[in-house]
């Protein structure tokens, strides 16, 4: 029979180009996941032959035995419906497949079914977060480029999205990249806390094996390159939620990055534009419309991670030694929230390493509204002369002026006789001047710029 479609778009064929990305369905697609499943299973016996509990051919067997594709999904599938896990199914066959009366007959030995599940789910993610690191490096590396090419490119600075005062670009550039440099110094801080071995058996307490199962867990995590716990944690599900609550960080600084610049690409603004290709971004009947189509579907997938971070601290609340329902709400969650994190971040990066700065629309914009933008300069200038409450007073005067017949800030201020009285033109064209008044951006570039070399991305 053929197999149904999938219903999430994330996981089709033709709008699953749109979200997510292959490498991160190859992670914790159905396929790795039973992988990960026997790899648990398999490095469960060579731990266990080399402490000598199962016989070393028997460890040898099931290693060899322990390959997806031999699997029969179609008895799987069958067999999880009925018992409502893989494992069982899963170890039914891994055992037939090691020789059932031979090897097979220690396969599982001492573990439970979470156990397995569990691993295998910290092994997917340990090649999710492997995928991550590196284009979470590109992505600050492209950004840290920009905030250097462009530390000095006067903008105008935007509050309650209203002109405020200049800024440059290289500093919007460093602003989007400073959280994303604590985003790298979070995953290396995570990794150990979350990729921790899961092996308790029945209740967590590891009785089936004796006074052996500290030594055997101790000697699964080497086997697998995962931590040992200092306690069971089938019902202390931080560690996951950690992950998932990093990816939510992660896609909310993304977020930022992409509201800001679907912002500057208005054509009203125009100050920046996504890399562009023939066709992209176009419309069905606007033949000029190049849309911020990268942006749009960053923020799409950011929601759909925040949506799901939720779930995933809901299922904290386990009861008892076992969840009954919390558990398996996580399955529903971590995978979507891992793929769609990765597809918001190499939009963000494909942004970051094509975009394109119009610094000299940045300057028109800048001088739009004729020195208006540099109000507050202006009246900092004046204070020591005349007070503040005054300078205030006056300026606020002298940019009603200067609406409302037309005319620049400056010329504006040169008819104010508290002005005029104590500033000659020059003197006012220098308080007008944009790129007079910057305050610390330079300096926050440079700190920012120091730090992105200083942070490297999380070991493996």
């Amino acid at each position: 029979m053929t197999p149904p479609d999938p219903v999430n778009p994330a996981d089709q064929i033709v709008l699953g180009a749109l979200y997510g990305t292959d490498a991160m369905r190859r992670v914790f697609g159905e396929t790795a996941y039973l992988q990960r499943m026997l790899d648990v299973e398999a490095a469960l016996a060579r731990a266990q032959a080399r402490l000598g509990i199962i016989p070393e051919d028997a460890a040898r067997a099931i290693t060899a035995a322990a390959r997806a594709e031999r699997l029969d999904r179609a008895a799987l599938a069958a067999a999880t419906r009925n018992t409502g896990y893989p494992v069982v199914g899963l170890v039914r066959q891994l055992s037939a497949l090691a020789g059932a009366e031979g090897a097979g007959r220690w396969t599982h030995w001492g573990a439970t079914t979470q156990d397995i599940m569990d691993s295998a789910l910290v092994l997917q993610i340990r090649d999710a977060l492997d995928l991550i690191g590196p284009d979470l490096d590109a992505l600050c590396a492209a950004l840290a480029a920009r905030a250097r090419e462009h530390r000095d490119t006067v903008m105008a600075g935007r509050t309650h999205l209203q002109h405020a005062l200049p800024v440059t670009f290289g500093y919007k550039c460093a602003v989007w990249l400073s959280p994303l440099l604590t985003m790298r110094e979070r995953l290396a801080e995570l990794r150990p806390r979350v990729l921790r071995v899961q092996f308790g058996g029945a209740a967590g307490t590891l009785a089936s094996l004796g006074s052996r199962g500290l030594e055997v867990a101790a000697e699964l995590a080497r086997e697998l390159g995962l931590s040992e716990p200092d306690i069971t944690w089938h019902v202390a599900r931080d560690g996951l939620a950690e992950a998932v609550c990093w990816l939510g960080l992660l896609c909310g600084a993304l977020s930022k990055f992409a509201t800001d610049f679907m912002l500057l690409m208005q054509t009203e603004v125009a100050e920046a534009a996504e890399p562009h290709q023939e066709g992209r971004g176009g419309s069905s009947t606007m033949p000029q419309k190049r849309n911020p189509i990268a942006c749009e579907y960053v923020l799409a997938q950011s929601r759909g991670v925040h949506a799901l971070v939720p779930q995933v601290l809901a299922a904290m609340a386990q009861d008892q030694e076992r969840g009954t329902g919390p558990w398996q709400a996580e399955a529903l969650a971590i995978p979507q929230a891992f793929l769609l994190a990765h597809g918001a971040l190499m939009q963000t990066r494909s942004i970051a390493e094509g975009m394109v700065v119009d610094a000299a629309r940045m300057r028109r914009n800048l001088e739009s509204t004729s020195g208006l933008i540099m109000a507050e300069a202006v009246m900092m200038g004046l204070a020591p002369m005349l007070g503040r409450g005054e300078a205030h007073h006056i300026v606020n005067h002298a940019c009603d002026v200067a609406r409302a017949e037309g005319v620049s800030l400056a010329e504006a201020l040169g008819r104010e006789p508290a002005v005029a009285s104590r500033l000659d033109p020059a003197a006012i064209a220098r308080l007008t001047d944009p790129a007079g008044y910057l305050g610390a951006a330079g300096a926050f570039v440079d700190r920012v710029l120091a730090r992105a070399t200083a942070v490297s991305v999380s070991p493996r």
